[in-house]
């Protein structure tokens, strides 16, 4: 037995959906009366690609005594289900699993340098080429795992949804050097979101949280649910806060 990151169910949350089974490439959760239970905790390798499918949130990554995850285990397991076998997709320095889940949900990171889309401006003699400054997919809050290796020691942005649309330099001056998570305050909870960065804070040594929001009065939740999940998280991380106007203007706060 060892302290490591395990997935851990909250059933009085969970209403038996079944949504992350398929998400579990390893098997290893399954619904036994009404509800999702981790069978076994060596079948389980800690990254939560189960998180993102679960409408419920009830699902967490913890750290507690568990027994080490075990890929013979895991194989014996599946042929016995009659599964497919495991697959590995190396993101990083860590890995994911590609699984029967949305295809969606699936972590990816992305190599800044080999990057070929461009989106070239024009004025007058000058031609400038721009690159996508995004490196790591998912981005919405509520389907990336607080795991997902891209965050580990990473600046990260906050990004209120509507911001990236109505400030034209999002690219360059917001996301670059960043990853991100977007969400939007007034359609979603705004305690799961700060429950959810505490997570992604505490498990990964961010090393400086930006939060971008609109000026309209609901999209200061964002902002609320940043400060309270680094307050929670208990790291001396800087928070740097930046409010962008209907009409395009940034103003540093």
């Amino acid at each position: 037995m060892t302290v490591r990151k395990i997935v851990y169910i909250d059933e009085e949350k969970c209403n038996g959906c079944g949504l992350c089974v398929p998400s579990c490439a390893e098997g290893a959760i399954k619904i036994i009366d009404g509800k999702a239970k981790l069978i076994a905790d060596n079948l389980c390798d800690g990254l939560g690609a189960c998180l993102g499918d679960c409408p419920k949130d009830a699902i967490l990554i913890i750290e507690r005594d568990a027994a080490e995850f075990d890929e013979e285990a895991v194989k014996d397991h599946l042929e016995k289900e009659n599964k497919p076998k495991l697959q590995h997709t190396h993101v990083n320095h860590g890995h994911s699993h590609g699984h029967g889940g949305c295809p969606g949900s699936k972590l990816r990171s992305f190599n800044q340098e080999q990057k070929t889309a461009v989106t070239e401006i024009s004025q007058g003699d000058i031609e400038i080429k721009i690159k996508s400054q995004l490196t790591q997919w998912p981005v919405q809050l509520m389907l990336v795992p607080p795991t997902a290796p891209y965050f580990q020691d990473a600046d990260l942005l906050v990004t209120a949804d509507c911001v990236p649309f109505a400030y034209p330099n999002y690219h360059l001056e917001l996301l670059k050097g960043k990853k991100v998570v977007i969400g939007c305050p007034k359609l979603d909870d705004v305690a799961l979101y700060a429950e959810k960065l505490t997570q992604i804070i505490k498990m990964n040594n961010i090393k400086s949280v930006t939060v971008a929001f609109m000026e309209v009065p609901c999209c200061t939740g964002i902002v609320r649910a940043v400060e309270k999940a680094v307050a929670d998280a208990g790291n001396n991380v800087s928070i740097k806060r930046v409010r962008i106007g209907i009409e395009g203007e940034a103003t540093k706060l």
